[in-house]
């Protein structure tokens, strides 16, 4: 059975056509994988990250950004190459007790990234609306409604919603970034890797989080499956085109996210550092200070507004995400609404929890700390996505090329090293 088979194939492809009409026949899958990379959770890291240590860890940002985009063309080359997603290309290679304890592993990386989608989302409507947080748990509950009746119409439509909210929050946080004048010279600094980021145990788990939260493991999966629904042929050089426009089209989209996710970290170090609100970790504190440390009210609308469409935008490719997991891993199809409410309810039970009892304070922890657990997941879907891309029995023509291979199984090491040594730091105290 061919991944997401109520889409597959359905989005046309204009064959004989210039290189921009084949351009934007492909583009959408990239902004669909591109949401994750700026949700609520990345709020979270970002904020913490530029209030505490100013522009340092602009180059944690961008190094998991270029990590993401070879990521994610490897996810994209594996889809097309094999027709196969990376749940089903697992479920092909490995055990059934190997598959199983896979498939949870990215349950749980699913279930954390909902959680961040449900607590950014209520924070958003209690800021804006003045709705309490564990009413607003609940009300995210409500937008699968949305995800149903747009993939309904078409995918396309899906996409379209999509890079509109992406558009909306890029804009917000561009009139963000003029309001909060940062040094530019200090921002340029920012992108150079320091090794103070390694040896100090608090910068390190914020850096970890910033990566968890830009590199997600369930996007890997995601892409692997939407890049599908473009109806290209089943030739080499219809397959060698289609791999081609599908990288660019998620390198385009996932520099959007370097954009959002540099603007949130660049506008909490202008605003909050060395200001006397170094310890601003919390997305609700962020907005009450907004307003008052740059003269205008729009600052903190125009924030609570971008981060009301980061949730919901992110939420869109939850169900997709989850579809794909459990049919490609265990072969199991749910209705997509009980899947949704299955997946939401995972991440509201916590939520309500920890808003019940610790209020707006327990919200910027716990954001943080599920980014930490979708990095600590990730190596758990990147190795097996770049074994299999290597593997010319899998790719055939589209196997990876050697300085690929190298620089994939580098990128793997590093993410699962980064990992350890958090865990090290966590755990032993050093």
């Amino acid at each position: 059975m061919p991944s997401l088979p109520e889409v597959h194939g359905t989005v046309p492809v204009p064959h004989g056509a210039g290189f921009w009409r084949k351009l934007m026949a492909f583009a959408g899958p990239g902004y669909l994988v591109a949401v994750g990379y700026m949700d609520p959770g990345n709020w979270a890291t970002d904020i913490a990250g530029g209030a505490r240590f100013g522009y340092t860890l602009l180059s944690v940002i961008m190094i998991s950004n270029l990590m993401a985009i070879l990521l994610q063309s490897l996810a994209a080359r594996l889809g097309i190459a094999s027709g196969r997603d990376l749940a089903q290309a697992c479920r092909d290679s490995y055990s059934r007790q190997t598959t199983v304890a896979l498939w949870v592993l990215c349950e749980i990386a699913i279930a954390a990234c909902d959680l961040a989608e449900v607590v950014g989302a209520a924070i958003a409507l209690n800021l804006l609306f003045g709705i309490p947080l564990v009413w607003g748990v609940c009300l995210t509950a409500l937008d699968v409604l949305v995800v149903l009746y747009l993939q309904h119409h078409g995918f396309r439509y899906v996409e379209a919603l999509v890079v509109g909210l992406i558009l909306a929050i890029a804009g917000s946080f561009a009139i963000e970034l003029y309001l909060s004048q940062p040094d530019l010279g200090a921002v340029a600094s920012g992108f150079i890797p320091r090794t103070e980021i390694l040896t100090n145990g608090e910068m390190l788990y914020i850096a970890i989080g910033i990566l968890g939260a830009t590199v997600m493991p369930h996007n890997l999966y995601l892409h692997s499956s939407i890049v599908q629904t473009r109806k290209y042929l089943d030739t080499n050089e219809s397959k060698a085109e289609a791999i081609r426009f599908a990288s660019i089209d998620s390198a385009v989209a996932l520099m959007s996210a370097l954009f959002i996710n540099a603007a949130i970290l660049v506008m909490a170090a202008a605003t909050f550092h060395g200001t006397g609100h170094q310890d601003v970790a919390d997305i609700s504190d962020a907005y009450q200070l907004l307003s008052p440390l740059l003269g205008t009210t729009a600052a903190s609308v125009l924030f609570a507004v971008a981060l009301l469409c980061s949730g919901q935008n992110a939420t869109l490719t939850g169900t997709l995400a989850g579809q794909i997991v459990m049919e490609g891993f265990i072969n199991l199809r749910l209705r997509p609404w009980l899947r949704r409410l299955i997946t939401r309810l995972i991440a509201i039970v916590p939520a309500v929890i920890v808003t019940a009892l610790y209020g707006e304070r327990g919200t910027g922890p716990l954001l943080i700390l599920s980014q930490v657990v979708l990095s600590l997941q990730l190596p758990f879907a990147v190795f097996p996505l770049v074994s299999f891309t290597s593997d010319r029995h899998k790719m055939g023509p589209f196997v990876n090329p050697m300085w690929v291979k190298v620089l994939a199984w580098a990128v793997a090491v590093v993410i699962a090293a980064l990992n350890a040594w958090l865990l090290y730091q966590t755990f032993v105290g050093l």
